[in-house]
């Protein structure tokens, strides 16, 4: 992080500079367990310590950062243990997503996810990062539209927020995402086309099942 990246956009300098950070620790320019030191951040973005403090207290809420006692900020490290148990609850919140959408999604939803699957043809079985991290992004804004519950749609993104660097690994690797479009194709015949609670509460939960055994591998691959 040796060469100053200089801010032009139009939003807040502390959104644009959590931005920045964010995508640096999720690309891995920043490694679990790198310390996060002021004065470096300060150089590397070209803002005050003021800006850099901030963005440090968003990305710790998001989970991304830990403050060490008589360390400072460091690149958050977890065990294959606590990643399990992360995605023990998101296995739970997104299964019961994909009933409640089988159950109470309207017709109009139902069509949109069913639209959606089929642009993802492109913009995810073919896409690039960028591409398919915006197709899941809407494929999830479909699915909890449909389920209808506010409350848990807050649980789902808080919990997606804590597992941005894992769902990242997904969308890297050309292989994971042809397996992850055959389950999002499952859980869009089992919520949206066949209406099957069961179904679509399974078939949500598979894919979760999966996402967690890469998360594990490939955290582990990053921290060796």
């Amino acid at each position: 992080m040796s060469t100053t990246r200089l801010i032009r956009h139009a939003a807040p300098l502390r959104q644009q500079i959590t931005r920045l950070l964010r995508e640096d620790i999720l690309s891995g320019a920043f490694q679990p367990g790198d310390a996060l030191r002021e004065s470096s951040l300060c150089e590397a973005y070209g803002v005050s310590r003021t800006v850099v403090r901030e963005a440090l207290r968003q990305l710790e809420t998001e989970r991304l950062v830990t403050v060490v006692a008589h360390h400072g900020p460091v690149v958050t490290v977890l065990t294959p243990q606590d990643i399990e148990k992360i995605y023990e609850v998101r296995r739970a919140l997104e299964g019961l997503v994909g009933e409640l959408f089988a159950v109470h999604a309207s017709e109009q939803v139902r069509t949109g996810l069913r639209e959606l699957l089929t642009e993802m043809e492109t913009t995810y079985l073919r896409g690039t990062v960028k591409t398919r991290e915006e197709a899941n992004e809407r494929f999830y804004g479909l699915l909890l539209e449909g389920a209808g519950n506010p409350v848990l749609a807050e649980e789902v993104a808080r919990i997606h927020a804590r597992v941005q660097i894992f769902r990242r690994y997904a969308f890297v690797d050309d292989e994971r995402a042809r397996i992850s479009f055959g389950e999002f194709r499952r859980i869009v015949e089992a919520a949206a086309v066949a209406c099957d609670a069961a179904a679509a509460r399974a078939a949500c939960e598979h894919h979760v099942s999966g996402a967690a055994a890469l998360a594990v591998d490939e955290y582990r691959r990053r921290l060796s």
